[in-house]
């Protein structure tokens, strides 16, 4: 991506699609897999991990209605051709409305800063997945725990200051799916690949000085950083085998 330029819609969606990419190879998915969505939005992630990594069913759950209607709407289509194969369901991160050992991975992609509560989401994630399965969360957390970093994203955004998205350092999450019984828990930094493209899209509705484009100036300040996690629940799964994305297909 030329940031050089003026994003377009086409290019936005693009560059969405490929976050998707790579938390989905990062889940490490088997051949076949049940994929949850937590926090699915629109359902993007949704049909991306549907159309490319050869998923037998994918749950996209949320826990707004509306968000939901939009999603249904928007992939209507893909719903009637494949009703057994894609979903939408509402419900919280802390408490799913799905069966234990139900999926071989669940994913997560910028939702992650509106949990109320890290711990009851790793102790729902690890029900849902089936021995072996994989968790990967991408999402925008404090780079650490130093007791000034609320006051100081509240000063600088306007998402923190009413609470919509909550101060927390990513080691929260990454000690959250520890205690609930995850292994091999990695966080990898992936800031420099996601702020700039994202402070250049807000450019085209938002000038210099105003709160959205502090995103920015809060990673620049190593206040905030975007970041993956991943993390694998211990067991064999009868089902693992790596799938392989049909990039560009």
């Amino acid at each position: 991506m030329d940031l050089g330029l003026p994003l377009s819609e086409v290019e936005r969606i693009r560059s969405q699609e490929d976050l998707y990419r790579h938390v989905l190879d990062a889940a490490g998915l088997p051949r076949g897999p049940k994929v949850l969505e937590v926090g699915c939005g629109l359902g993007m992630g949704c049909v991306v991990t549907l159309r490319e990594y050869g998923s037998t069913t994918v749950t996209g759950m949320d826990i707004h209605p509306e968000q939901l209607r939009r999603a249904r709407s928007a992939h209507a289509d893909l719903l009637r051709e494949e009703p057994a194969r894609l979903r939408f369901v509402q419900g919280a991160a802390e408490s799913m409305p799905l069966e234990d050992g139900e999926f071989d991975a669940v994913i997560s992609v910028e939702a992650a800063q509106h949990f109320p509560d890290l711990s009851a989401f790793a102790a729902e994630t690890w029900r849902v997945l089936r021995p072996g399965g994989r968790v990967a969360v991408a999402s925008f957390f404090t780079v650490d725990d130093a007791p000034s970093r609320p006051e100081e994203l509240a000063r600088l955004l306007d998402t923190y200051a009413s609470g919509l998205d909550i101060a927390r350092p990513v080691k929260a999450l990454a000690d959250a799916l520890m205690e609930a019984g995850f292994t091999s828990v990695r966080v990898e930094s992936i800031g420099p690949h996601v702020w700039p493209g994202w402070d250049l899209w807000l450019s085209q509705w938002w000038a210099p000085g105003t709160w959205p484009r502090n995103f920015l100036h809060a990673y620049e300040q190593r206040i905030l950083d975007y970041y993956l996690v991943t993390a694998g629940r211990p067991g064999q799964n009868a089902d693992a085998g790596t799938a392989t994305a049909a990039l560009g297909s």
